[in-house]
C-alpha cells in the first residue's frame, strides 16, 4: 500500500470543504490500517488457531494465504469496477463486507469456516482499498494533496510491522476469553465507525470513468491460473505431491500464457499493455515480487520458530519482534524524508544489502545458540533485518511507477499492490512448504534446522533481488503527463 505522492494521477477535485476532505482521509486510512493489520496479524496467531481448531501444519499456511491471495486477485479488477459502479458505493460495500467477514472469522467454529471467512475478508478488502485512494485524489485541492498524504506512507510502514506485536498483546490479554478470536473481532468496532463516517462524508462521485469496460475473459484466466498455482503449493506437501498437484501447476502455466495472449488482443485489457514496455515497471515488479515473497516467508517462519519450536508465548514473541518493527519504522521514515530522493536506487541497494546481512546474522544466531537463544541475542539481527527492509518500502514504488503516464498510473498502482499481495501468498506457500518438509517429525532441533534453511533461502532471494536493482535507472523519474 506504499504509493508515492508523486505517482498520484491528477484529477479535478470535487467541491468538498477542506474539513470534510480530511475526514475522508481518516476513513481511508482506517480502511488501509485494517487491511494491513489483517494481512500480517494472523502470522503470530497461527499456532494458537491451530491449537484451538485443529488441523495439520498446512492450516497456518491456508489461514495466511487465503487472505493475501484473494486480496491480490480482487485488486486486479476492483479498480476498474470502481470506474463502472461508483467508488463510494464499492468502498462502503467493501468496508461492510470486510467488517462482517472479520466477525465471521472471530466466530469461526472450525478451520474450513475460518479459511472461507479469510478468503471473503481478502476479497472485500480488495474491493475497498483501491477506491479509497482514488477518492482521496479528488477530494483534496492540488495544493493540499501532498500535505495530506505525506504521513500516510510512513504510517502504513509502521502499521505493517506493528501487526504481529499487536497480535501478541491481544493473545496475551485474552479479552473475555476470546483467545485468538480477538485479533479479528477488534476489526468490528473500527469497521462500524469507519463505515458510518464514510456514509456521511464520502463524495457521491470519486473520479469514475464511465467509458471503462471489464475484460471478463482476462479476469477469468488470471483468477483460474492463480488458484491453480496456490492450491498445490500449499496442499501438495501434506498429501505427498500426488499427480494432480503437478497437473494443476502445469495448467496454471498454460492459463498464464493464455492470459498474456488474451491481453494483447483485448480492447479493454485488465492491465494496460504499454506498461510492459517500460523497463522500470517490469524490473520494479520483479523486485517487489522477490522482496515481499521473502518478507512474508520470514515473518511466518520466525513466528513458528519462536512459538512452536521454542514454545514462547505470543506476548514473548511479540516483544522479541519489537527490534525488527522499530528498525523498519525508522528506516521507512528516513527513506521517505531524505534517503530515497537523495540516494535513488542506492537506497534499494543499501536496504537489501543490510537485510541480507541481518538474515545471515539471524541464521548464524539460531545455528550457534540453538535452544539457548534469547531475545537479546536475536535483537541485533532482527534490528538489521527490519532496518534494511524499511529502506526498500518507499523508493521501490517511485521506481515502478516513475515513468508511467497519467493514463497508466492507476492500473500500475493496482498491479504493484496485487503483486505485493500475491508474492506474499506465494512466499508463505512455497517457503512454508520447505519449512514444514524440513521439520519432518517435530523436535526443537528440527525446527531450528528448518528455520536455518528458510532464512538462508530468504537471504539468497533478497540477494537476487538486490542484483535486479542494477537494472533500474539511478533515480526514479517523475510522473509523465
Amino acid at each position: 500500500m506504499f504509493v508515492s505522492i508523486d505517482q498520484l494521477e491528477p484529477q479535478a477535485p470535487t467541491t468538498l470543504p477542506l474539513r470534510t476532505a480530511w475526514l475522508v482521509l481518516v476513513v481511508v486510512v482506517i480502511a488501509d490500517i485494517m487491511d494491513l493489520i489483517d494481512s500480517s496479524i494472523a502470522n503470530l496467531a497461527g499456532p494458537s488457531i491451530r491449537a484451538d481448531l485443529g488441523g495439520g501444519q498446512v492450516t497456518v499456511q491456508w489461514v495466511l494465504s487465503a487472505y493475501t491471495a484473494a486480496f491480490a486477485l480482487g485488486l486486479v479488477t476492483s479498480g476498474r469496477l470502481g470506474d463502472l459502479l461508483g467508488r463510494r458505493r464499492l468502498f462502503l460495500l467493501g468496508m461492510t463486507g470486510f467488517t462482517l467477514a472479520s466477525l465471521a472469522c472471530g466466530l469461526a467454529p472450525d478451520v474450513v469456516f475460518l479459511i472461507v471467512a479469510r478468503t471473503l475478508q481478502g476479497l472485500f478488502g480488495s474491493v475497498m482499498i483501491p477506491q479509497g485512494l482514488a477518492i482521496v485524489k479528488v477530494v483534496f485541492p492540488p495544493q493540499h494533496l501532498r500535505k495530506a498524504l505525506t504521513p500516510v506512507g510512513p504510517l502504513m510502514g509502521v502499521v505493517t510491522v506493528a501487526g504481529p506485536i499487536l497480535a501478541g498483546w491481544l493473545l496475551h490479554l485474552d479479552l473475555f476469553g476470546s483467545q485468538w478470536r480477538s485479533i479479528f473481532l477488534i476489526n468490528v468496532p473500527f469497521g462500524i465507525v469507519a463505515g458510518a463516517l464514510g456514509w456521511l462524508v464520502l463524495p457521491r462521485r470519486g473520479g469514475e470513468d464511465r467509458s471503462a469496460r471489464l475484460d471478463l475473459t482476462g479476469v477469468g484466466l488470471l483468477t483460474a491460473a492463480s488458484a491453480l498455482l496456490i492450491i498445490p503449493l500449499i496442499q501438495g506437501r501434506e498429501l505427498g505431491w500426488p499427480a494432480w498437484t503437478y497437473a494443476m501447476l502445469a495448467a496454471a502455466a498454460v492459463l498464464f500464457a493464455l492470459f498474456v495472449v488474451s491481453e494483447r488482443h483485448s480492447r479493454h485489457p485488465v492491465i494496460t499493455p504499454s506498461l510492459f514496455g517500460k523497463r522500470s515497471f517490469v524490473v520494479g515488479l520483479l523486485i517487489v515480487a522477490g522482496f515481499f515473497a521473502s518478507l512474508s516467508a520470514f515473518v511466518l517462519v520466525i513466528n513458528l520458530l519462536l512459538q512452536q519450536g521454542l514454545h514462547w508465548t505470543p506476548l514473548h514473541t511479540g516483544f522479541t519482534l519489537i527490534p525488527w518493527a522499530f528498525g523498519t519504522a525508522v528506516a521507512v521514515l528516513l527513506a521517505g524524508a531524505v534517503l530515497a530522493e537523495k540516494l535513488g536506487r542506492g537506497c534499494l541497494h543499501l536496504g537489501l544489502a543490510i537485510a541480507v546481512i541481518g538474515l545471515l546474522a539471524l541464521w548464524w544466531s539460531i545455528a550457534h545458540w540453538g535452544a539457548g537463544v534469547t531475545v537479546w541475542k536475536l535483537t541485533p539481527a532482527l534490528l538489521a533485518t527490519g532496518f534494511g527492509s524499511g529502506l526498500v518500502f518507499v523508493p521501490i514504488i517511485d521506481f515502478v511507477l516513475g515513468d508511467a503516464t497519467t493514463e497508466e498510473v492507476g492500473t500500475g498502482a493496482g498491479m504493484v499492490n496485487a503483486v505485493q499481495q500475491f508474492a506474499g501468498a506465494i512466499g508463505v506457500a512455497a517457503l512454508g512448504t520447505v519449512f514444514f518438509t524440513r521439520i519432518g517429525h517435530p523436535t526443537v532441533h528440527s525446527y531450528f534446522a528448518a528455520a536455518e534453511l528458510v532464512f538462508a533461502i530468504v537471504a539468497g532471494l533478497d540477494l537476487l533481488t538486490l542484483l535486479l536493482v542494477g537494472l533500474l535507472p539511478r533515480h526514479a523519474q517523475q510522473l509523465n503527463g
